[in-house]
């Protein structure tokens, strides 16, 4: 239990012009822990020095971030790291008022949906067709082309909450849904790009080789659930003068996804001249890396 006297005493120091005491002030408070937050939250709505209400905005930040550090890194020590769990401590960075378990009932919405409308005597297309009508046309998600101007692509919850995303929180929803449903569809290393692959048989799946190529039936793009042939990706590894053969097609394991995602909301940050926000999730990033 917090000693309020104590608290009170270490509050009234925060306009201590020293960066001595205040750097000592500040590891005091940290080390309450999130028992502080309520705390500094009720000094910033009341104080009205602007120094302090900064400095009492940054300590809430890093106190949240603390808590975040440890929860990332219980994720990612788990025995099978649940992407989409991954996916929303990302977006908890930016939002620490996030509600996990407010997230989980959103996606299990879009579960019951599919569930309901899809079965094990259906065609791969036809398993597809379900998850496009129920992500694209019933919930009205829009999928964006990857951008680094817009870093609020990338979190699930603006994806439930707005209907708005990139292939990364798209696909991270879409790949938890194939997963709770075994639907066999999982994210694969094509240069540039971030792709699915649907997959026959995965017991068979043995990679690289060209006869790997048979065992993929198709690919889907998850910014619009639209689907691309063999030849297409073989088109497109043209271009870029690669060989499908030279390719470690393994599905991506849940841990390197979420690696990328961060990669790419550290360049969009940094785009953004957001620094610091660029720096914090580097950090987590090297948790798992």
């Amino acid at each position: 239990m917090i000693a309020k006297r104590e608290v009170n005493a270490l509050l009234e120091l925060l306009d201590d012009p020293d960066e001595f005491v205040f750097a000592a002030v500040t590891t005091k408070l940290l080390d309450y822990g999130k028992e502080i937050l309520p705390h500094l939250e009720y000094m910033w709505e009341n104080t009205t020095n602007q120094e302090v209400q900064h400095r009492v905005s940054s300590l809430i930040h890093r106190v949240h971030f603390r808590a975040l550090q440890a929860e990332f890194l219980s994720w990612a020590k788990s025995e099978n790291p649940d992407v989409f769990v991954g996916a929303a401590l990302i977006a908890k960075y930016a939002d620490p008022s996030i509600d996990m378990a407010d997230l989980h009932d959103k996606l299990d919405q879009f579960k019951r949906f599919i569930w309901l409308e899809i079965n094990n005597y259906m065609t791969p297309l036809e398993q597809v067709k379900v998850f496009h009508t129920i992500i694209w046309d019933y919930f009205k998600v829009k999928g964006h082309e990857l951008s680094h101007l817009n870093p609020e692509h990338f979190f699930v919850n603006r994806l439930f909450n707005q209907k708005n995303g990139n292939c990364y929180s798209i696909g991270v929803v879409y790949l938890a849904l194939c997963e709770y449903l075994d639907i066999p569809v999982f994210a694969v290393d094509i240069p540039r790009q971030f792709l699915f692959a649907y997959i026959d048989t995965i017991q068979n799946y043995i990679f690289p080789g060209l006869e790997s190529a048979t065992q993929i039936l198709f690919y889907i793009d998850p910014t619009t659930g639209l689907l691309y042939t063999q030849e297409d990706v073989d088109q497109y590894l043209k271009k870029l003068s690669l060989n499908f053969e030279n390719l470690d097609l393994r599905p991506l394991q849940n841990m390197q996804i979420i690696a990328r995602m961060m990669e790419e909301l550290i360049l969009c940050y940094t785009t953004n001249k957001e620094e610091e926000k660029a720096r914090e999730i580097g950090e987590l990033l090297k948790m798992i890396k």
